[in-house]
């Protein structure tokens, strides 16, 4: 599982005018299973999305065609995780911890 955390590198009015473009990108990776859970940060200085995979280049190539990306807007930071404990709705995402 992954935490991508977007954090804005341009004016929130900039931010605002590809508001539209960047929710379209996020419900195309909702409806493709990889997003589950995303929201802005607060104070709004940009947000988090929790995404599903085993593919670190796969988030790498998703997060860089985000709208936002693409407008020079915002910069992301990338944590794997291995989610070995979830509330009961989760459970399907739970997963093995690694063997070190």
């Amino acid at each position: 599982m992954f935490v991508l955390e977007l954090t804005y590198t341009g004016p929130l009015e900039a931010v605002d005018a590809q508001l539209d473009a960047h929710m379209a990108w996020v419900d195309e990776h909702y409806a493709s299973g990889v997003f589950i859970a995303s929201g802005r940060k607060n104070p709004r200085d940009g947000g988090v999305l929790l995404a599903v995979g085993d593919d670190r280049a796969h988030m790498e190539k998703i997060t860089a065609a985000d709208p936002f990306v693409t407008a020079g807007l915002c910069e992301y930071r990338i944590t794997e995780f291995i989610a070995t404990r979830t509330v009961p709705e989760l459970a399907a995402y739970r997963q093995q911890p690694l063997s070190s």
